[in-house]
């Protein structure tokens, strides 16, 4: 059995890491951007901007909402997502920092 060892790292890193696995795939990328543009959207609008089934885009959003990035609500046979800007709003901060930091003159 694999040993995790994810949490002998400071939390701010593991919280990286989570986020560039959940921006990991083009249609996660995609996604956001159309909820950028709407400010909220239906999983069915979702589905015609993007060239993938209904079941491919189900997962993708349920990864974004497990990583936080996204919030959604089930209103019948529909399920409405939006941006999680709480969320955002707190990682932004800490992904401008760590591209600052390896960025410094003298590396590489």
């Amino acid at each position: 059995m694999a040993i995790n060892k994810s949490n002998i790292f400071p939390e701010e890193v593991q919280e990286l890491a989570a986020l560039a696995k959940a921006l990991g795939h083009p249609a996660r990328i995609a996604i956001l951007q159309a909820l950028a543009q709407k400010q909220s959207c239906i999983c069915g609008e979702i589905v015609e901007i993007l060239p993938l089934s209904q079941a491919t885009v189900s997962q993708h959003l349920k990864a974004l909402k497990e990583a936080g990035l996204i919030k959604g609500e089930v209103e019948g046979v529909k399920s409405c997502y939006c941006l999680n800007l709480e969320y955002l709003e707190k990682m932004s901060p800490l992904l401008n920092q760590f591209f600052k930091n390896i960025l410094t003159p003298g590396c590489c």
